[in-house]
């Protein structure tokens, strides 16, 4: 049994899913797409782009929804950038708006800047109606450099808010340990994380039936199929097949309850963390 499994009070040897769409308010149809999976309860959670041009129309419409804040201080789309809601110049990019790669972040940013640049995201949600439920970070750009990670572990102890980190199968490469340096701090965190990104859409049985034990999160970024999206994202096809994967659900959705996996959104980690039990 997980120690998360077991402050959730789940029975021993539980499995239990988030699903979390990522990229709230990135665009219209970003927007769009998030809404549509939340509605259809085919995600359970979402994670709030604040920088993004349509954060707030983002916010406006999500009340009542499990949502988080998507830390960013990366803007990776080639034709479309987003930069600091605070002044920070170590956190700009040559061409405007916040460096497209997390390496040219890395060469230059001050992690004072990056500090009040976070907590000045994380305050701008709540400003905007969002009652967070969790952090994440887009693009992982906080995780490859101690400086930048101490700022996200200080903020999540801080506002006793749970983190996505990467999943730690893939956390080898960091060169310092992620995850035991946030369980030092106390953070609740999933055990693990998988990405739509490497067909977990595609057969949701196969999917379900290789979840470990404990809490997994499930990372998508579901969007409409329309002109803008075409336009601005390399990757449009990749996020139009996550919502069209989310919106057939059912499959999902049965392989789940056929296997007596738990659902659960952010909410529920960040009331354990809050609890402090």
């Amino acid at each position: 049994m997980t120690e998360l499994v077991a402050r959730l009070g789940l029975p021993e040897g539980s499995r239990a899913l988030l699903v979390t769409a990522d990229d709230f308010g990135l665009c219209h149809a970003a927007t769009e797409g998030v809404l549509d999976a939340l509605a259809a309860k085919a995600a359970t959670s979402a994670g709030l782009l604040v920088p993004a041009p349509w954060a707030r129309e983002a916010a406006a419409r999500s009340a009542g929804r499990d949502v988080g804040v998507h830390l960013a201080l990366t803007a990776e789309l080639p034709r479309y950038r987003w930069g600091p809601v605070t002044f920070a110049p170590s956190l700009l990019g040559g061409d405007g708006g916040f460096p497209a790669t997390v390496a040219d972040l890395h060469d230059h940013a001050d992690p004072d800047e990056v500090r009040r640049e976070c907590r000045a995201q994380l305050e701008r949600a709540i400003q905007l109606g969002v009652d967070p439920t969790h952090l994440s970070v887009h693009g992982g750009a906080l995780f490859a450099a101690p400086a930048l990670f101490d700022v996200v572990v200080e903020l999540a102890a801080e506002t006793r808010l749970p983190l996505r980190l990467p999943d730690p199968a893939d956390a080898t490469g960091y060169g310092f340990p992620l995850h035991a340096l946030a369980d030092e701090h106390g953070i609740v965190r999933p055990d693990s994380v998988r990405w739509s990104s490497r067909g977990a859409l595609l057969s949701p049985e196969a999917f379900v039936a290789n979840l470990p034990e404990g809490v997994t999160e499930l990372v998508t970024r579901p969007a409409l199929d329309t002109d803008e999206l075409r336009a601005l994202a390399p990757d449009a096809e990749a996020r139009i097949a996550d919502l069209d994967g989310l919106l057939g659900y059912d499959r999902l959705t049965s392989a789940l309850d056929d296997a007596g996996v738990a659902v659960l959104g952010w909410a529920a980690l960040r009331d354990l963390a809050r609890r402090g039990t």
